[in-house]
Formats: structure tokens, C-alpha cells, sequence
């Protein structure tokens, strides 16, 4: 062993045997950094969401969401829509086939108001891809599964799923988008080009 190398390992052995206290040690604990205004947690993912180039319809039941999505995809003139989820599959969905769709509807876990993010995963009858290989992307979600912070999302889900937390999860705020290109922002690289979300009051 040269010198050199088991210098560095005597170091190495040293260092393990006295380890350096954490330098601040009140570093992590559990106080939230970001604490819930006083709007509702609606209008708060609502402004994010929409900052982030994602489209924002609020129905006050189920009856108004299905006329407003209807009639969104007679507008859009789209011909193909791709729905696996049991509770809307017969009212929206023309198709099977993903790959050639032009437009695809799930629902969602959570939505996070703070940063205007749905949360996603391979729980859901949609699965892992539906949500990302349509070239638009809508999501039907309700009132009840707003939360204000991605630290509420993560709590819930190990609530919800306890020892079977999916394989995937997603959290998906907006369109795709790149800068990679000459920091030129591009949406759809990577993802939908268009982002929909549907919200209904729920109690």
C-alpha cells in the first residue's frame, strides 16, 4: 500500500472514530417554513397553478364539472380522449389507445395549494403514464384533497397507503417545460403541452 493511500486512510479511521458534532444542531426540526394564508386553500393553488401556465376551472358539483369538460373538448375540437378511470371512463372516454390520444383525464391524490402542484401515483386506475405521454393532460380533482404544503402530500400518503406506498410518485406543477436549450423556455418537451384542472366543491 503506498503512503499516500494509507495516509488517507488513517484519516479516514480517525475521522470515523471522533466524529465532528453537527455544526447547528437545531437545524432540522418540525416547524413549518411556510404557514397557510388566510385565503382558501382554493384560491391559493388556483393563482399558483395558473402562474405556472396551468388552466383552472372551479364547478361548484359533479353535474357543471362534466358539462364544463364537455364542452372544453368540443372547443378543442379533440376527437380522442383517453380516460381509465372507472367514474368518468363512460361520459368522456373515445378511445384506448394513449399513444394516439388528444387528450388523456385522471384524477389525483392531492392537490398542494402553496406551489399549485397535483400530486400523482401508481395507485390510481390511470396509472403512471397517462398523465405524462398525452400531448394535454386534465385532471378532475376535489376540495377535500387540497393541502397546503408538499410536506402535507407526503404525510397523507403514509397515511393513506401505510406500508404500500406506490412504486411512482408524482409531483407535477404545469405544463412540461425546459430551458436546457439556449436557457430558452420550451413547453411539451418532456410532457403535455397543456395542463387542465378541474376542481369540484366537496365537503
Amino acid at each position: 500500500m503506498s503512503s499516500a493511500r494509507e495516509n488517507i486512510l488513517n484519516k479516514i479511521k480517525k475521522a470515523l472514530a471522533t466524529p465532528v458534532p453537527l455544526p447547528f444542531p437545531a437545524a432540522e426540526n418540525d416547524d413549518n417554513i411556510f404557514h397557510p394564508p388566510a385565503d382558501e386553500l382554493g384560491v391559493v393553488f388556483a393563482e399558483a397553478f395558473t402562474k405556472l401556465q396551468g388552466k383552472f376551472v372551479y364547478c361548484i358539483d359533479e353535474k357543471e364539472m362534466a358539462q364544463q369538460v364537455q364542452q372544453l373538448i368540443a372547443a378543442k375540437d379533440w376527437t380522442k380522449i383517453y380516460c381509465n378511470e372507472e367514474q368518468w371512463n363512460e361520459a368522456f372516454s373515445t378511445t384506448i389507445a394513449l399513444e394516439s390520444c388528444d387528450a388523456s383525464i385522471t384524477g389525483c391524490d392531492y392537490l398542494v395549494a402553496r406551489t399549485g402542484t397535483i400530486v400523482l401515483s401508481a395507485a390510481q386506475k390511470s396509472g403512471r403514464t397517462v398523465s405524462v405521454y398525452a400531448p394535454v393532460h386534465i385532471c378532475i380533482a376535489y376540495t377535500n384533497q387540497l393541502l397546503y404544503d408538499v410536506k402535507d402530500a407526503l404525510q397523507k400518503l403514509k397515511e393513506k397507503y401505510g406500508e404500500n406506498i406506490p412504486s411512482f410518485i408524482s409531483f407535477a406543477s404545469g405544463p412540461s417545460r425546459t430551458a436546457d436549450i439556449e436557457k430558452t423556455l420550451v413547453t411539451g418537451v418532456h410532457g403535455p403541452k397543456e395542463v387542465y384542472l378541474f376542481l369540484v366543491e366537496r365537503d
